[in-house]
């Protein structure tokens, strides 16, 4: 089931597409991460430096810039090196990604709340046309987990599935599940997977809004068009959303 997730790393090399990695920072050093001439930000010190002390927007990162076909990024430090994110800095975040150009934001993040503050950035960057991609969370729980259950047909919540495309036993559910990708290590790693995917597709066809992103992504996932509480309209299909994007017959749909 899994195996068009991984070809897609054989499709030709896109046209860049920003991606936003709002996360603990990532180590810009790294080959894959430096082959993307990441833009860097802290929304702390309105520095540069986005230096990881955790890890984890590292393995982000890295995934993105390994599976997008030739994306930029653009690292935005928002978390701690404890791995916690403010409201505030998740936010100023968001929307310091939305005024620099990207066109996807990466959040592998989320709680069980949501704030005024966290709403009116989801909202911001819905308002101007980029694509929110979010995890589900991992603590199998049938409720809300934000900022994905505030995302709707504008963005992608990500569940994540081991390698046989079976939904992860710690992977959240619920109505506001979008998609899922490979993420036996948490939903915050199969959000990267989603991200490079939506990128491919974007690149494929730069005319495509980010609500005809997300229709692509969940109308060619093995869903079929049918989406459950645990994988929403399923296990993303990249090759066949690259080739619907380009379609001649996609082409002519307003």
């Amino acid at each position: 089931m899994l195996g068009a997730l991984f070809a897609a790393v054989a499709l030709a090399p896109a046209q860049p597409v920003m991606i936003a990695v709002v996360d603990t920072g990532a180590n810009v050093r790294l080959p894959e991460i430096a082959a993307t001439q990441p833009v860097t930000y802290d929304v702390r010190t309105h520095g540069r430096d986005v230096r990881d002390l955790n890890g984890h927007g590292t393995k982000v990162a890295s995934l993105i810039a390994r599976s997008s076909g030739g994306a930029r990024l653009l690292i935005i430090r928002a978390g701690s090196s404890s791995g916690a994110f403010s409201d505030a800095g998740e936010a100023a975040a968001i929307r310091y990604a939305v005024d620099h150009g990207a066109h996807i934001v990466n959040l592998s993040l989320g709680g069980p709340r949501t704030s005024s503050v966290e709403r009116a950035a989801i909202q911001y960057a819905i308002a101007r046309g980029v694509l929110i991609v979010a995890a589900a969370g991992d603590d199998y729980a049938n409720r809300p987990e934000y900022p994905a259950a505030l995302l709707g047909s504008a963005g992608l919540a990500v569940a994540a599935v081991g390698r046989s495309g079976a939904r992860e036993l710690f992977s959240n559910t619920g109505p506001w599940v979008s998609v899922a990708a490979l993420g036996e290590q948490g939903t915050s790693f199969a959000v990267p997977l989603v991200s490079a995917a939506a990128a491919r597709v974007w690149a494929a066809n730069p005319a495509l809004t980010a609500r005809q992103v997300v229709s692509l992504l969940q109308d060619t996932a093995s869903g079929h068009g049918v989406r459950t509480d645990a994988l929403g309209f399923g296990v993303i299909d990249v090759a066949s959303a690259v080739a619907r994007a380009t379609s001649p017959l996609f082409r002519q749909t307003p």
